[in-house]
């Protein structure tokens, strides 16, 4: 007998699907809808088609922009000049690897929280192994320095678009709300995860004659030769842009904190000055530094646009589309190569966005068979009396359970927040603390479960055979889990803003 093999998603989804609709039959008060199964798809793509444009577009612009190689570029002078620090004495007596691991691990942590970093860290892996060997460490040293640190940022997201954005949007609430305590948690979680790394790293660590420089080749082609002419059009004509916006509207900003509202017409210009001064910089370096600086401060205009414009999915698609073209302007691609990279990322995530079509076509059934209300009511019942705690805690569990078989976070935020929110209201959980509780069983058993396969990916380039990546990892990943749901108890008792 073969060994039992994970269905698809698509296969595991599509087999909910049915199951909701044979269940229209028998469940009080229910409509037969086993007829509907191919139409509520259908209507499960039209229902949700901003969030699968959303996620086409930011699909399509992180490749342009990971095409260019500005990302690998900057990461890799990072690296470099860590490992440069070596002749301070006290940076000496702290540990250049344990400094090394810290920044590395804080950089894919922040990747992984403000854009959702995690098939890139694929590449980087075969990157930052060789570094971690020349300082005498391990290979599990390497790969937790980039996916490890990738991932548990990506679980205590900040601004994360793939997983925060879509869980938001399908919960009723504002874009990135709630992200003062997010950070809180991310920090939190970011800490124990580095601590973690750097006690194994203390235990494997072999002594080395001295700091060798990784295996590893800085494309040093336009660094400090500056950047090219179409570069310099792009900086003028964003420029000229943002001066035009912050004429017109940076006396519209109000930035919303909580309860609070403050006007700061002042911000534009600052985020529009700082731009100019900080590309200056960058485009006397290289066309790839100018890139990297480019995709900073979309994420920075996001911000503000969110917070100051009350910017929701068409404003933040408009901003990364533009980031694509400019990218690729900047790189001195044709408008065929802009197109070409773009279509490759949408490509690429559209198996995610396709997944988010079919798991609406599961809350069309339902909805349409009028069982969720039954639905509602049933766990409500059978949660009663367990108390907001248990609820809650019971929420994360289904959510780090489903994970283990679907760990696409949005296919589950379209499977389950439409029924976990409107959950929520029933026994008196903010939908705020819902969307954290999907967001960290989401995150924390990806870097252990083998539908994943992005992890399959990494254990493959670092060469690491699946079970000892296992014994490695899951005391870890149980103590996540157990601090994941500490980490939600403050949004039941403390009056947390956005919560």
């Amino acid at each position: 007998m073969g060994k039992f093999k994970v269905p698809n998603t698509y296969v595991i989804i599509f087999t909910v699907l049915l199951l909701c609709a044979v269940a229209t039959w028998f469940v009080p008060g229910g409509e037969p809808q086993t007829w509907q199964v191919f139409s509520a798809l259908y209507e499960g793509f039209s229902q949700q088609a901003g969030i699968i444009a959303f996620v086409l577009i930011i699909g399509g612009a992180f490749w342009v922009v990971n095409s260019t190689k500005a990302v690998d570029h900057g990461i890799m002078k990072f690296i470099s000049k860590v490992q440069g620090l070596e002749r301070y004495g006290l940076i000496r007596r702290l540990g250049v690897g344990n400094i090394v691991i810290t920044l590395v691990m804080l950089l894919f942590g922040i990747f992984g929280a403000v854009f959702g970093m995690s098939e890139e860290t694929i590449a980087f892996v075969a990157v930052v192994i060789p570094l971690a060997r020349s300082l005498g460490y391990d290979d599990f040293v390497g790969v937790c320095m980039v996916y490890l640190a990738a991932h548990v940022g990506f679980a205590g997201a900040m601004l994360n678009p793939f997983t925060i954005g879509i869980a938001q949007d399908m919960s009723g609430l504002p874009l990135f709300s709630g992200i003062e305590y997010r950070a809180v948690c991310w920090v939190v979680l970011m800490a124990i995860a580095i601590v973690f790394v750097l006690w194994y790293a203390s235990k494997v660590r072999k002594p080395v004659a001295a700091i060798e420089s990784a295996n590893m080749e800085i494309e040093e082609e336009t660094s400090g030769k500056g950047s090219g002419i179409r570069a310099w059009i792009c900086f003028g004509l964003i420029l000229i842009s943002l001066v035009l916006f912050s004429v017109f509207y940076a006396s519209d900003c109000v930035i919303k904190i909580g309860q609070g509202e403050f006007s700061t017409p002042w911000l534009l210009w600052t985020l529009t000055a700082v731009f100019a001064l900080v590309s200056l910089f960058a485009l006397r370096n290289s066309n790839r530094m100018f890139i990297l600086n480019l995709l900073m401060f979309t994420i920075v205009f996001m911000v503000a646009g969110v917070m100051g414009y009350g910017w929701y999915l068409p404003e933040i698609c408009a901003l990364f589309m533009a980031l694509a073209v400019a990218s690729g302007f900047a790189a001195d691609y044709s408008a065929d190569d802009i197109a070409k990279e773009f279509i490759a990322g949408a490509k690429d995530i559209f198996s995610a966005a396709l997944i988010i079509g079919f798991a609406a076509g599961i809350i069309v059934i339902l909805k349409n068979g009028q069982v969720i209300d039954t639905m509602l009511n049933s766990m409500a019942s059978a949660l009663d009396g367990s108390g907001k705690v248990g609820a809650l805690g019971t929420m994360y569990g289904i959510q780090t359970f489903i994970n283990l078989f679907i760990p696409s976070a949005s296919a589950k935020a379209a499977v389950t927040m439409p029924i976990m929110a409107p959950f929520s209201d029933l026994i008196g959980v903010s939908r705020q603390a819902t969307v954290l509780a999907f967001q960290f069983g989401d995150g924390f058993t990806n870097m252990i479960t083998p539908c994943s396969g992005v992890l399959m990916a990494v254990l493959s380039v670092a060469k690491i055979p699946y079970e000892k990546w296992v014994k490695f990892i899951w005391k870890f990943i149980l103590l996540l889990v157990a601090v994941g749901f500490l980490l939600l108890l403050p949004t039941l008792f403390l009056d947390l803003s956005g919560f």
